[in-house]
């Protein structure tokens, strides 16, 4: 397996973003079939979150089935955000894969040195596992999810939560994987903007650590 060498800045982060005719994969459910991608947005930054162009934003048509299966909720919110009228003639998912690759590759040109990025990104790489593959295998197994970190700082600083920036995305991929990366600088700005720690410091906290979990541990 690749591994990612790079300087801390280097360490670039593919962020990325669905839309879905509704959530179900690889369903086992009697009378439930999976749903399909309809929207994807993909936009690349290095480390410190910093964009390295505009991103890529592609339409899919999925199958008519997948269509007819989508829900009402799914449905009224893609009309809201203008995606519903646009499906019809959008790209297949073969050739949104392709293209979605071939722009990564111009920024992470090695397999697996770069990690997928976004909220609940979990889910989506479910969805690509399944539709794009190719996709989702060039990058790193890990995630650097802005959620994960939403659900820490609800626990311990729910305050800073609630004064993060307002989403006006409305449900479109691009804008959606953007405002991931704002949210997550945002959290970045007050929470991680710290001086160099100490040597000594580190160690007494290395320290801390191994002891109050030591008795679980062993």
């Amino acid at each position: 397996m690749a591994t990612n060498d790079f300087l801390n800045d280097q360490r670039f982060i593919v962020w990325l973003d669905l839309e879905m005719t509704g959530l179900n994969i690889n369903t086992t459910e009697a009378g439930k079939r999976d749903d399909e991608i309809v929207e994807i947005g993909v936009i690349v930054t290095d480390g410190n979150l910093v964009p390295q162009d505009k991103g890529l934003q592609l339409v899919i048509k999925p199958t008519d089935a997948a269509m007819a299966n989508m829900g009402s909720f799914v449905r009224n919110m893609h009309d809201k955000s203008g995606l519903l009228p646009l499906i019809k003639d959008g790209v297949s998912v073969s050739q949104a894969e392709k293209q979605v690759l071939d722009y990564i590759k111009q920024h992470v040109p090695v397999r697996q040195t770069a990690q997928m990025g976004g909220n609940t990104i979990h889910m989506d790489r479910r969805f690509l596992a399944k539709y794009m593959p190719s996709v989702e295998d060039w990058v790193h197994y890990r995630n650097v999810d802005t959620s994960t970190i939403k659900e820490v700082l609800f626990r311990w600083f729910p305050y800073v939560v609630d004064a993060a920036p307002e989403k006006v995305g409305n449900h479109r991929a691009l804008a959606d994987a953007i405002e991931s990366i704002r949210e997550l600088a945002f959290y970045r700005e007050l929470l991680f903007n710290m001086d160099s720690i100490p040597a000594d410091k580190l160690d007494a906290a290395k320290k801390s650590a191994t002891d109050a979990w030591a008795e679980l541990l062993a």
